[in-house]
């Protein structure tokens, strides 16, 4: 076994990934105060190839040295837009048939393990702020709200691993693979 060389991933330019079929996931990143995290969210974004990441309230925008550190060019590749108001994006999503999916712990959360996105469904996953989590209006308002089981003794996990850990399981769920 050995390990491969970049020019051996395969990967396609960023030209290629402007042209190609996107995930029908978008990303709400809702007042994200690490730079790094943002960053981080590209990314993965970019990873899997979602079609959007929109950034709401103090979420940092690029161009910036410290989300380029994590993002690595994927501010770049992924489309982004900025607005001031989360709630207006959730609004604007949900009337475009996006089911709308805060990624937060409530008193009716949904395991991610026993959630099941529809395989052509529009999806719009929102992740909050580091302390304070994802706008309370948009969890009132959301149909669910999605738990990553964690069996520890911290409350969360870093944004950037749930994108991760998020978009991997949807991914396998609604078998996108076959799709790119």
């Amino acid at each position: 076994m050995r390990k491969l060389a970049l020019e051996e991933l395969g990967r396609i330019s960023v030209e290629e990934f402007k042209d190609a079929e996107k995930v029908p996931i978008t990303l709400v990143l809702d007042n994200i105060r690490s730079m790094h995290n943002v960053g981080a969210a590209f990314r993965t974004a970019d990873a899997f190839r979602v079609e959007k990441i929109f950034l709401c309230g103090i979420t940092a925008r690029p161009p910036h040295r410290e989300i380029h550190r994590s993002a690595l060019g994927a501010t770049e590749t992924v489309h982004w837009e900025y607005r001031e108001e989360v709630t207006e994006v959730v609004n604007l999503l949900r009337n475009e048939g996006y089911q709308i999916i805060p990624v937060e712990q409530t008193d009716q959360s949904t395991s991610l393990k026993n959630f099941s996105p529809q395989p052509t469904a529009r999806i719009c996953l929102v992740f909050g702020n580091e302390v304070f989590g994802v706008h309370e209006q948009v969890v009132e308002e959301a149909e669910v709200c999605l738990e990553i089981p964690q069996y520890g003794t911290k409350h969360s996990l870093n944004i950037s691993v749930s994108i991760g850990i998020v978009l991997w399981d949807f991914f396998n769920k609604m078998d996108l693979e076959t799709s790119l």
